[in-house]
């Protein structure tokens, strides 16, 4: 009877025993390697949050990686909208701002505090900041008193662009190939969505104005884009509430958050918004 051959696995595993060494089992390295993602992602947004504007070669020295692995981390972070690139610098994006509403602590933004309260107080409707965070809309500042959208706002952190008014507003804005990357994306999967879009997109256009209602009806919305430097949209500002109020106020709600917009517009012109 012939002698059975060792396989290269058996041979290191007899090697291990002899020598009295550990085996590390596959689902414990598999967590290791979870804990070390988690790791390089920490240091990154550690990185930005301490030193806004870093670049990508000193997000390498800091965290201590291959250029290769740093690059697939900020690539994945950048398209989920936890960093915000401008110029070659790295800031932090969106997504961390939707935490902040959800958790209870409101930051602005491309506008201030004051501005929306003020705004509140003349329309009389609760008012959103919303900026886009990859293909969603995260809303990253409120003021005023709608329970049902306030709730959905903190709840549900990232929305479908093509489903809000302030996402209609901001892609609206997008440069035309950029915009119908978005589409052609999303026409498979929510055609009605697109087509509702294509229908308004040119009203849209030219007002600067979009609306949405939804909670089967009972909520209404209107929206226009905030624009930084020349017509590069940075945030929407959205007034919600309910629609049997709303709706027959259109024109009048639509006339003044062009005008306070137009004037944060002013009040920031020629300057590139980073949110930092």
């Amino acid at each position: 009877m012939g002698m059975l051959k060792s396989s290269g696995s058996e041979i290191a595993l007899e090697q291990s025993v002899d020598e009295g060494k550990s085996i590390t089992p596959p689902a414990a390295i598999d967590e290791l390697q979870g804990h070390r993602t988690i790791d390089r992602v920490t240091q990154i947004l550690e990185a930005v949050v301490y030193n806004p504007g870093m670049t990508f070669g000193e997000l390498v020295r800091t965290v201590g990686a291959a250029k290769s692995s740093v690059h697939g981390f900020v690539r994945g972070l950048l398209t989920t909208g936890w960093l915000h690139e401008d110029s070659g610098r790295y800031y932090l994006g969106a997504a961390v701002y939707g935490l902040t509403l959800a958790s209870g602590y409101i930051r602005a933004g491309v506008v201030t505090h004051a501005d929306l309260v003020a705004l509140h107080r003349e329309a009389g409707v609760a008012v959103f900041v919303g900026v886009q965070a990859g293909d969603h809309l995260i809303y990253v500042a409120e003021h005023g008193s709608d329970p049902v959208s306030g709730f959905d706002a903190k709840t549900n952190i990232r929305r479908n662009l093509l489903a809000t008014s302030g996402g209609k507003a901001l892609l609206a804005m997008q440069p035309e190939a950029e915009r119908d990357v978005y589409l052609r994306r999303h026409k498979g999967l929510e055609p009605q969505l697109v087509s509702n879009f294509l229908d308004e997109f040119d009203t849209i256009r030219r007002t600067r104005l979009a609306t949405n209602v939804r909670r089967n009806g009972s909520r209404f919305a209107i929206a226009t884009a905030f624009r930084a430097g020349s017509s590069t949209a940075v945030a929407s500002i959205t007034l919600v509430g309910p629609t049997e109020e709303l709706q027959p106020r259109k024109q009048a709600l639509g006339d003044l958050l062009l005008e306070r917009v137009g004037e944060f517009e002013l009040r920031n012109q020629g300057r590139r918004d980073k949110i930092n």
